[in-house]
């Protein structure tokens, strides 16, 4: 029976050889970027949903003396995690955005249109934005106590700032890649460059604030220098920010693969 089942092995073989493609170079750099976006996001994102709807509630249910004993190992694993995460999601997707979605239109433009773009400096200005955007952020968080007492408020200015933020960068990629009245910024670039942008304003929420906040609140339970009480406001409003900027920013990634068209010719 054995011999009868395996009488066909080198047939079936032949079928998974036609069904199977190995990828090319560039597919593989192409896929292996991705799939590493991927995971580390996945990571981030995650993490950054159990912070918000999950450890926020449980914290107010611990006593001092128990958040001395549980926090520093749940807390310091979790951060590690958390801010390693984002680094790689946003690094790697940064990488793949230039290489792989943003240079072909900036190519079409100058090969087909006659353009003078250049990758380098739309990237460059692409980048700054969100930067920009986050410095004044960042502002509002550590010193303007008048916006930051009630969170609603707060999610209203960022929603402004966002807003602006992701019209400049729409205004930008089509002023740099539209050529004598045709636009060669696919829908790829647009979604993409203002889902990247607000993935990089989370990535430097966790860094610039989340992350220094805490790592001092983590060292005061250890037997450190006590935190000052502001700390845990300014690291809970930027990670609630980065909670409710993800929606949008994961709506725009998924969207630009082309089932809805939100920006540039179809």
């Amino acid at each position: 029976m054995l011999i009868e089942s395996t009488a066909h092995l080198p047939a079936g073989l032949a079928l998974l050889d036609g069904m199977f493609h190995a990828p090319s170079g560039q597919e593989f750099a192409k896929i292996t970027l991705r799939w590493l976006h991927f995971v580390a996001g996945i990571t981030w994102i995650g993490l950054l949903y159990f912070f918000n709807l999950v450890n926020v509630q449980f914290q107010k249910g611990l006593d001092a003396e128990t958040k001395k004993k549980v926090n520093p190992d749940l807390l310091g694993r979790t951060l590690w995690y958390f801010r390693w995460g984002a680094l790689v999601t946003v690094l790697v997707g940064f990488g793949y955005y230039a290489m792989y979605i943003l240079r072909p239109d900036v190519v079409n433009a100058r090969n087909l249109g006659g353009g003078q773009a250049h990758t380098s400096i739309v990237l460059l200005v692409w980048l700054l934005l969100p930067i920009i955007t986050f410095a004044i952020e960042f502002g509002i968080i550590q010193k303007v106590s008048a916006l930051t007492k009630d969170g609603r408020v707060l999610a209203v200015v960022i929603l402004i700032l966002v807003g602006l933020m992701a019209a400049l960068i729409i205004y930008w990629i089509n002023t740099e890649l539209t050529i004598k009245g045709t636009s060669y910024a696919s829908n790829k670039s647009f979604s993409i460059g203002i889902g990247g942008a607000l993935g990089l304003i989370m990535l430097l929420n966790v860094w610039g604030i989340i992350w220094p906040a805490q790592k001092r609140i983590i060292a005061g339970m250890q037997g450190g220098p006590a935190a000052a009480p502001e700390l845990a406001r300014r690291a809970f409003l930027a990670s609630r920010a980065n909670a409710w900027l993800s929606l949008p920013m994961l709506l725009f990634m998924a969207a630009s693969h082309g089932d809805w068209i939100i920006f540039g010719p179809k």
